[in-house]
């Protein structure tokens, strides 16, 4: 059998290329109008949870059904598909809630519904420019803490129907409720009461 041998020849030349391009000076290049050197690619709305970089690991979203209950918030929600806003008052103490509470925060004993007044007044407000990914898509809009006569704590709620230069703190403003409720905080919003 034949002995094979391999000899390496080293050069003092470099390795021909395949293929030269010669690039014009950047100086030296017309560029065409559509041409954006500040163009970035539009972002996602969610980022990526990392949990481990070795091996890496992340979260993937999975999205699944569950049964929720409102329990002892349940007739704050009912109210909404009715087109009330029901709030809590002490049954001892008498200090009366916007939101629901099943006992009083400054004495502890149990509250009662009843039915607020569907107009009020913005105490103060702020505009979104970016939400959670439900409310992403609707940005920007504003949120409006809501003062009723006689109630002692305010309502947080979606401000509708005026631009941002019109909105003032004192602003008098009336409930408005979605057609078709989803039991969630927004189906009611405020609107000016002009």
């Amino acid at each position: 059998m034949a002995k094979t041998t391999t000899k390496t020849v080293k050069s003092s030349k470099p390795a021909k290329r395949r293929f030269h391009l010669e690039y014009p000076e950047r100086d030296k290049i017309k560029w065409g109008k559509s041409v954006n050197p500040n163009f970035k690619l539009p972002e996602t709305e969610s980022g990526t949870i990392v949990f481990n970089t070795d091996p890496l690991q992340i979260l993937y979203h999975y999205e699944i059904d569950y049964l929720h209950s409102f329990a002892q918030d349940s007739e704050f929600f009912r109210g909404l598909a009715q087109r009330r806003i029901m709030g809590s008052r002490c049954t001892c103490c008498g200090y009366i809630f916007a939101t629901p509470r099943s006992h009083c925060m400054c004495c502890g004993e149990k509250t009662e519904w009843f039915e607020l007044p569907k107009k009020g007044r913005v105490h103060t407000w702020t505009t979104c420019f970016f939400g959670s990914q439900e409310f992403l898509k609707e940005t920007p809009f504003h949120l409006a803490l809501i003062e009723f006569e006689g109630v002692n704590t305010l309502l947080l709620a979606r401000l509708c129907g005026v631009d941002t230069p019109d909105i003032f703190v004192g602003m008098p403003v009336k409930a408005k409720f979605r057609r078709n409720a989803k039991f969630n905080p927004t189906d009611v919003y405020f609107v000016p009461d002009v």
